[in-house]
């Protein structure tokens, strides 16, 4: 059983029904917090998470959102504010459009680059906005600086990735954790993570299991450590910045990616 430092804590992860949002919300169930889980359209996947975060003696709450809206960020906040404070909130949602050649300007329209836009950057910003005072009140009452996440990516710093729009996203959510992690400070602490590349059921579902063995096997020889990164790798490196482990950590993001910014290691090095 996991050391229970996060017992009474009241926390909230968006995009939470699959994936590393999943595994967060299990990470913080097991240490002891209550939770609010988040899903917009895949809801039976986020009772599954319910169900596993209820069975680790979690209070939760299931909200459907859309995050980048403002109604659906006040809704979650609403929720929260049923407790009365949000100790820890986790900007996990985000989206994609797939145009891995980025010299093919003509892959993305105008409407790529804004719903893109609308999930991963707004959908954060209105997160805090929404959740602010709750976030301020969980200071207040205990005195210890509540904890933001933000779900970034390798393609936020090195502009790889699944898109130029993709990565535009993910560097402008970088530049965000700086700024609000600089003006909120000392009562909140912003911090992000940047994982590269995270195999899900998703890979699995859309390529089936063999190809998707083949890719996992791929990404493993592209990266310095050697491994395929899973959700719970990235979910046990992002619980750093959810504890009081890096109660004097504001302002941080955190490469969990294998070492993959660092090119390929040369195999006198494995």
């Amino acid at each position: 059983m996991a050391e229970q430092d996060l017992a009474g804590r009241k926390a909230l992860v968006t995009g939470s029904a699959t994936g590393l949002g999943r595994s967060i919300a299990i990470r913080l169930a097991e240490r002891g917090a209550d939770l609010i889980i988040n899903c917009t359209r895949s809801l039976t996947d986020a009772e599954e998470t319910v169900a596993e975060c209820n069975r680790l003696g979690a209070q939760t709450q299931l909200v459907a959102a859309d995050v980048s809206t403002e109604d659906g960020c006040r809704k979650l906040a609403d929720a929260a504010a049923s407790w009365g404070r949000l100790d820890i909130l986790v900007n996990n949602a985000g989206i994609t459009r797939h145009a891995r050649d980025h010299a093919d300007l003509d892959a993305l329209t105008r409407e790529d680059f804004m719903d893109t836009y609308a999930v991963n950057v707004a959908g954060p910003f209105l997160m805090m906005q929404a959740c602010k005072p709750l976030l301020l009140k969980a200071h207040e009452e205990t005195g210890r600086a509540s904890a933001v996440l933000n779900t970034s990516s390798i393609a936020g710093v090195t502009g790889i990735g699944s898109s130029v729009a993709y990565a535009a996203t993910k560097g402008a959510l970088n530049t965000m954790t700086l700024s609000l992690a600089r003006a909120l400070a000392p009562a909140i602490r912003v911090n992000a993570v940047c994982p590269g590349f995270i195999g899900t059921r998703w890979f699995k579902d859309e390529m089936g299991a063999e190809q998707y063995e083949r890719l996992e096997e791929s990404v493993a020889k592209s990266t310095p450590l050697g491994v395929a990164s899973g959700p719970d790798d990235i979910a046990d490196s992002a619980m750093f910045f959810l504890t009081d482990a890096s109660r004097h950590v504001t302002g941080e993001t955190l490469l969990v990616d294998a070492g993959t910014h660092l090119g390929y290691a040369p195999l006198t090095a494995r």
